[in-house]
C-alpha cells in the first residue's frame, strides 16, 4: 500500500513538475503568425496615417497660397476695373461738354 501511495505522489510532482516547466516555456515563446501579421498591420496604418498627415497639411497649404493669390489677382483685377470705368465715365463727361458746345 505504501508503495502505491509514494508512485501515486511521485506521479502527481511529475505531473507538477512538468506543467510548471510547461508554463515558463509558454512565456518564453515567439511571436506567432497571427502576432506578426498584427504587428505589421498594425506599423502599416500607422505609417499611412502619418503619410495621410501629412498629405493634407501640404494640401491646406496649397489651398492657402492659392487662395492668396486668387485674393492678388481679385484686387488687381479689380482696380482695373474700377481704373477703366473712371476712365469711361471721363470720356464720357468730356463728350457731353463737348456736344453741349
Amino acid at each position: 500500500m505504501n508503495d502505491v501511495k509514494n508512485i501515486f505522489l511521485g506521479t502527481v510532482a511529475a505531473a507538477f513538475l512538468i506543467s510548471a516547466a510547461a508554463c515558463d516555456k509558454a512565456k518564453d515563446q515567439t511571436p506567432g503568425a497571427a502576432e506578426k501579421a498584427g504587428a505589421a498591420i498594425g506599423q502599416a496604418v500607422d505609417q499611412a496615417k502619418e503619410k495621410a498627415g501629412e498629405a493634407m497639411e501640404k494640401a491646406g497649404d496649397a489651398m492657402k497660397e492659392a487662395g492668396a493669390a486668387a485674393v492678388d489677382k481679385a484686387k488687381e483685377v479689380g482696380k482695373d476695373v474700377v481704373d477703366k470705368a473712371k476712365e469711361v465715365g471721363k470720356d464720357a463727361a468730356d463728350k457731353m461738354k463737348d456736344a453741349k458746345k
